[in-house]
């Protein structure tokens, strides 16, 4: 009945945790949920009494441009101005998406033929591989392990993949493992990519989920980048908007043409109201994202010191919502911790092969009830 295309895509690695949590919930057992990446936070008012004014207005009730209003991508490099010094062209150098999985999902759309060979962290987010096998490319892992600050190590890709290669995906700072990206090492991609012939796209959408004075570098800041790279971005995990479905483009204006053929043709752009909602997202005020910072970082802090104390090491992120923590077995410890604890936690093999022996707590609860976690945790481990 199913396309081969779908046959392609691997085996959903979460299924047994699904159906653990299934049962539980149907037993009536109080789960905390830490397995998942959505900001508990509110979205800012200001930001809620945008939208509904700009709901209100009928001449807003109409289709959308296919790459965003004029306000709004002028709100996006005034805002790529003023946070990377980044300069952007709005006309052509930013477009809309309907979140950044949106460009992620069909980018490789525009530029992967059959046979192709498409750059993919591992772990990573699972929309870099299915794009991919979506487009009918081939996928080649870039390994991100601790011993290298889970960078991928660019000269171990073989030259005959290189000879092949049409897309490459990054992002830092990174989901699943936290780690962050120097500005050294992007200006190394530009020149990989530039000597190879390969787009980049970075995705970066927890830069400003960021703790202890970091501020996370926009991959456009390197020099040549735009040459050879867009950059997709989010308003989700900034300003606690992932159910809003708003976020961008940003960089060369030939990829992004590609990018713009493709959702011309499979989508119809943002409603108007969420872009003017998301205007004001990104040229007002920013104590929001402050303020949501230093509750994840307390967050952070706590979670860190409870798995501390019980043993269990992590490296202490400095951005994103999430802690990245070796374990004998990801899969057999999320499966334990839900089944004794009631705690979900994701197991690391559904990243990728190379977080099999990982797991992925995001802080994405409340402080209460990450140290009612940590209390139950204790119990079982």
């Amino acid at each position: 009945m199913y396309s081969a295309r779908l046959d392609q895509l691997p085996p959903y690695p979460f299924a047994r945790i699904d159906e653990l949590k299934e049962e539980k919930e149907k037993q009536g057992v109080d789960l905390i949920d830490l397995g998942i990446g959505d900001p508990d936070l509110p979205t800012p008012p200001h930001i809620i009494d945008a939208l509904c004014a700009a709901a209100r207005d009928p001449a807003n009730h109409h289709y959308p441009s296919y790459v965003g209003m004029s306000r709004f991508r002028t709100s996006v490099a005034s805002w790529y101005r003023d946070r990377f010094q980044v300069s952007l062209d709005p006309e052509n150098e930013v477009i809309s998406l309907m979140g950044s999985k949106d460009g992620i999902a069909h980018i490789p759309e525009a530029f992967v033929d059959p046979g192709d060979y498409v750059l993919v962290p591992d772990p990573g987010y699972p929309v870099y591989r299915t794009s991919t096998l979506f487009a009918e490319g081939r996928i080649h892992i870039m390994p991100l392990r601790a011993t290298h600050d889970f960078l991928p190590c660019l000269d171990d890709i073989p030259s005959p993949i290189l000879r092949s290669a049409k897309l490459m995906f990054l992002n830092y700072p990174n989901n699943p493992t936290a780690a962050i990206a120097p500005r050294e090492f992007f200006q190394e991609v530009v020149d990989f990519a530039t000597d190879h012939e390969i787009v980049v796209v970075h995705d970066n959408a927890y830069s400003e989920v960021t703790f202890d004075g970091y501020h996370a570098p926009s991959f456009l800041e390197s020099h040549g980048a735009k040459e050879v790279g867009v950059e997709m971005h989010s308003l989700s995990k900034t300003y606690n908007m992932t159910g809003w479905r708003i976020g961008m483009a940003c960089g060369n204006a030939e990829i992004l043409a590609g990018l713009k053929k493709v959702k011309t043709n499979v989508d119809s752009g943002v409603f108007n109201a969420v872009q003017i909602a998301a205007s004001v997202a990104l040229t007002g005020p920013q104590e929001c994202v402050r303020k949501s910072s230093e509750i994840y970082e307390k967050r952070r802090n706590t979670l860190v010191q409870g798995l501390t104390e019980m043993g269990i090491e992590c490296m202490i992120p400095k951005a994103t919502f999430y802690l990245w923590v070796p374990v004998k077995n990801g899969l057999d410890f999320a499966t334990r911790l839900l089944d004794e604890a009631g705690v979900v936690v994701t197991p690391g093999i559904g990243f990728g092969s190379c977080g099999r022996a990982y797991v992925r707590f995001a802080i994405t609860r409340s402080l209460e009830r990450i140290e009612q976690a940590i209390d139950r945790i204790r119990r079982v481990i």
